[in-house]
């Protein structure tokens, strides 16, 4: 629990660099994911661990990881910099419901009523952040692009599930972090030129301390604690991304967006503490010798 807050923490203040870089969203992404992995790279030969996983099978898994995690941040950051960091983080902060109804899915069992009532009530919580819905409106387009973030955010912590106990977290960490710049470099290259040494500098203290640890202290914490225990906790991502914003950024979140942000963090919090069928699934994925 105490890596899960860490990581959450460290994410909540990733968000900030989304405004503090005025850079496209692949380039801050890939600059990110690029510096993380070579520091992860240089790290794990320090703690005596094997780089090479122990299959392909594992291996390819955590390449699709990488790709899923690449259009996890850059959807996140384009949606914090069309709009503001509150808007991209409660926008964000659906993805525990998404992992609600793809539980089911990956792990079996069923899809229940309840399931379907609170993503109503979280589809309301945006039309209030949200003052109109219309692409035209950079309000609408964060909240679009910071949901899609969600999902994709979702489907990764459910995959980082199935092999957090079967492959070491700075491993995991280092290879999704390694395909994923590897997949945002052709069209990150070309803007290269575009980086200034304040640049520089940010985007090492947000791939070293904002991912290569944070990440790592994030899928460690999966070793023993459940996806909806993570989502609950992950709640406070926003709370911590909405202070450091109004602190660095003056940036504050309107009344209105309160309200709408108070009512999908509180109903994923209900998602996640009534969310039991996982407890059966991830015992019946356990038996399964998949990898």
């Amino acid at each position: 629990m105490l890596y899960l807050h860490i990581s959450v923490l460290l994410f909540g203040i990733a968000g900030l660099f989304g405004k503090f870089l005025l850079l496209p969203s692949f380039l801050i992404v890939f600059g990110r994911t690029a510096i993380a992995s070579a520091t992860l790279r240089l790290t794990i030969p320090m703690l005596g661990l094997a780089v090479r996983p122990t299959s392909r099978k594992i291996l390819l898994s955590l390449a699709v990881q990488g790709i899923i995690l690449a259009v996890h941040w850059v959807t996140f950051f384009y949606s914090i910099q069309v709009s503001t960091v509150a808007v991209g983080l409660i926008s964000f902060s659906t993805f525990p419901i998404f992992v609600t109804f793809l539980a089911p899915l990956l792990f079996g069992g069923k899809i229940r009523g309840f399931d379907v009532t609170i993503s109503i009530v979280i589809f309301l919580g945006l039309l209030l952040v949200a003052p109109e819905f219309k692409l035209e409106n950079d309000i609408t387009r964060g909240i679009i692009w910071g949901t899609l973030s969600g999902l994709t955010f979702a489907l990764l912590s459910l995959l980082n599930k199935k092999i957090a106990n079967l492959v070491s977290p700075i491993v995991i960490a280092y290879y999704q972090n390694l395909v994923a710049s590897i997949v945002l470099a052709p069209f990150a290259f070309r803007y290269l030129n575009s980086l200034s040494s304040k640049s520089i500098v940010l985007l090492f203290i947000l791939g070293v301390g904002c991912t290569a640890f944070a990440h790592t202290m994030f899928i460690k914490s999966l070793q023993s604690v459940r996806p909806q225990i993570a989502s609950i906790t992950a709640c406070l991502e926003p709370v911590y991304g909405i202070i450091f914003a109004y602190i660095f950024l003056n940036e504050a979140p309107t009344l209105r967006m309160m309200v709408g942000g108070g009512i999908i963090l509180s109903i994923t919090l209900l998602a996640s503490l009534r969310e039991q069928p996982f407890r059966e699934a991830a015992s019946k994925s356990e038996r399964l010798s998949e990898f």
